[in-house]
């Protein structure tokens, strides 16, 4: 008798079992479908989830010019500049100027994370985290205040990207606009890396690596009915910046002969771009970790870059986001291996200096310029060897290794390339084979990309079982 009780018992739980599988089911097939993402017109809640992606291009396209602008208006008045070119203008200012300027950065660093900090709790603002962990909930005030910031440091001279802030307030925008609409959670989630990626979009003149990257790098995802509403939020965003900004390649490069050469030179830098992309990466992982607290939020940034000052009165390739150097990288500008080689070491060690003392601001253009100088240092070597690659093709070619490496996105990273060059078929072959290489070895031994620094170890294994789900 136990023995029929037990089995009749073990029969009775497999079939609730059962049963609570099919009410399950039930119960999300019957779940209002504005809940999702809608992929046609006629889905119900698409005309408001619609006008929320138009609406949140608008935002984050007005917001890039403002924020944009607010930075030219900074590095003009502080580099007597001309308010677009930091290097330039710091190659012809006197030592005094680099020192006073950097220490008047740390000041506004350290006051403005004291103030940031009394107005949200926490140490940072992340935009994956929020995406991936609070359905792309953010902290308005604070998040806005740290564009802001990110912007006055930079023009500053701060060693960090300046899209950190036109991605934060994109971000914002898509989660206000949410708010307003009453979408879901998972519409959320998606709009505010849409909106990330608009105003990364609208900063560069990208439209579509912008969407690209809201989906590959932010997102972690690529599916059509996603990639509409990216694109859609990301031209929108880009159009409205194109009518106040510059319409034109942030990079201006010649056109490189194609050649077996570049082919198997770019077999060369791959795999050490990815290297050198893992060391980045947890080396960005670290400082972030570290980020000073209490007093020393206010001491930290004024030493670490009153520091960054004084070293930039002999290297100032130092300043700002890099876009300058790796221009000059890109037309072979800089041959000479006395100089690359300790720019090879002195701008990334810089970029993680300011993040860990805790300025706010952007990897993207740090990345790419790190990727540069790691190309055009090969590059010298690779002459002397004989390569025949043209120095400014290596400097490319890095730059979209290290970019896809440091990302984890390399569609994203080829796109940005074309986009931000203006260039495609003349490196395009050997630029897919140099981010294939280098993605490859870097996700063979870091899964992290620059933008899951803050995130711990159990919230990347989360992530990625959400991008990558194990095989049933």
């Amino acid at each position: 008798m136990p023995e029929r009780e037990s089995l009749s018992t073990s029969i009775r739980n497999k079939i609730e079992q059962q049963l609570h599988k099919l009410v399950t089911r039930s119960h999300h097939a019957s779940q209002p479908k504005d809940d999702r993402i809608p992929a046609t017109f006629l889905q119900a809640g698409a005309p408001r989830f619609w006008l929320a992606v138009l609406c949140i291009g608008i935002g984050a396209g007005v917001g890039a010019v403002i924020l944009t602008r607010l930075l030219e208006i900074v590095q003009h008045l502080v580099w007597a500049g001309s308010g677009t070119d930091i290097l330039d203008a710091a190659s012809h200012a006197g030592a005094w100027r680099h020192i006073v300027v950097l220490l008047g950065a740390g000041a506004v660093v350290g006051i403005g994370q004291l103030v940031l900090v009394r107005l949200s709790s926490g140490n940072g603002i992340d935009i994956t985290s929020a995406i991936w962990f609070s359905a792309g909930r953010l902290p308005v005030v604070r998040t806005l205040g740290s564009a802001v910031l990110s912007v006055v440091v930079v023009g500053m001279g701060a060693s960090l990207g300046r899209e950190g802030a036109p991605k934060q307030a994109g971000a914002v925008v898509a989660d206000l606009i949410s708010d307003k609409a009453r979408l879901s959670d998972e519409q959320r989630r998606l709009l505010v890396a849409c909106g990330a990626g608009a105003g990364m979009g609208a900063a560069y003149g990208v439209p579509l690596g912008g969407a690209l990257f809201a989906l590959e790098v932010l997102r972690g995802m690529l599916a059509l009915r996603l990639v509409l509403p990216a694109l859609l939020a990301s031209l929108v965003a880009t159009t409205i910046s194109w009518l106040v900004l510059p319409n034109a390649p942030t990079y201006q490069i010649p056109s490189f002969p194609y050649s077996a050469g570049a082919l198997a030179w770019a077999l060369v830098i791959g795999p050490i771009a990815g290297l050198v992309s893992v060391g980045y990466v947890k080396t960005v992982a670290w400082a972030d970790r570290n980020k000073p607290t209490g007093w020393h939020r206010l001491a930290a940034p004024v030493l670490v870059l009153g520091l960054l000052g004084l070293i930039s009165v002999k290297f100032p390739q130092l300043l700002g986001n890099g876009s300058d150097l790796s221009q000059l990288l890109y037309v072979g500008g800089i041959t000479s291996s006395a100089l690359l080689m300790p720019l090879l070491i002195l701008k990334p060690v810089a970029t993680v200096a300011c993040l860990g003392s805790g300025a706010p601001g952007g990897l993207f253009t740090p990345s790419l310029t790190l990727g540069a100088l790691l190309g055009g240092t090969l590059g010298h070597f690779g002459s002397q060897l004989g390569s025949g690659v043209p120095l400014g093709l290596s400097a490319v070619l890095g730059a979209g290794a290290v970019l896809a490496a440091t990302t984890q996105g390399p569609i994203s990273a080829v796109v940005l390339m074309m986009e931000l060059t203006g260039r495609d078929r003349s490196f395009m072959a050997p630029l897919l084979l140099a981010v294939i290489a280098a993605t490859l070895v870097s996700r063979l031994i870091e899964p992290r990309s620059i933008y899951d620094a803050r995130l711990s170890d159990k919230e990347v294994k989360a992530r990625l079982a959400a991008r990558e789900p194990s095989p049933q």
